[in-house]
């Protein structure tokens, strides 16, 4: 078994559509990891291919001087997504009832997953989702840092170390077969943690966890 149930609770199990609810025109990590992120889609994904942007926001951090096919998204709040300038169309669905997204087979190149990753209930089924959308030889980059909505989160993401958590996005690409072996970009903050916990800036790690589908 990937997870314990107890594993996969949340401090607030209410339903999370509530909590989406209003929309919040804010991002949720420092400039340094945007732009850490933006470049690493400069150089990993394609121009002119078509992107699934996965529990999306009001900004999908793709490079502006990147055109591409077409890009879908995902999220849970409306708003947000309708004033993504990146978005072609969108749909609002809640991954933790229902994970099979109303996508065909093999008909994206890339999906993101962007500070998000924390909150799936039933993360492998979602990435067994993420595989069946992607086509052959399409990549998957699952990004986070250190931040969360704390009461959110599961409990495996909540009580774990940020190695633990590279890990266990590992273990959802590796319950999936026909992934290849994920590769690791970390990038720990360098401010000791008790000044983190201070509220001093010294930057927000940043982490991301890469897979293709093979052939």
């Amino acid at each position: 078994m990937m997870l314990e149930p107890i594993q996969r609770t949340k401090l607030d199990e209410t339903d999370d559509t509530l909590f989406y609810d209003m929309p919040r025109f804010v991002t949720h990590v420092d400039e340094l990891f945007i732009q850490q992120l933006t470049d690493l889609y400069r150089e990993r994904l394609k121009p002119n291919t078509r992107i699934f942007d996965l529990m999306s926001s009001w900004v999908s951090h793709l490079p502006d001087e990147m055109e591409f096919e077409h890009v879908e998204g995902h999220g849970l709040n409306e708003e947000e997504l309708a004033r993504n300038p990146r978005l072609d169309h969108y749909f609002v669905q809640n991954l933790n009832q229902m994970q099979l997204l109303p996508l065909p087979d093999r008909s994206f190149d890339a999906v993101l997953n962007t500070v998000s990753v924390q909150y799936l209930q039933r993360a492998e089924a979602v990435f067994a989702e993420i595989y069946r959308i992607l086509k052959p030889g399409g990549i998957a980059i699952v990004s986070f840092s250190n931040r969360m909505f704390y009461q959110k989160a599961i409990q495996a993401w909540r009580d774990g170390s940020e190695g633990d958590r590279v890990e266990l996005v590992k273990r959802y690409f590796a319950a999936v077969p026909g992934f290849s072996e994920p590769e690791v970009i970390a990038r720990p903050s360098t401010l000791p943690r008790v000044l983190q916990l201070m509220g001093l800036a010294g930057g927000d790690p940043f982490y991301a966890v890469i897979a293709e589908r093979l052939p």
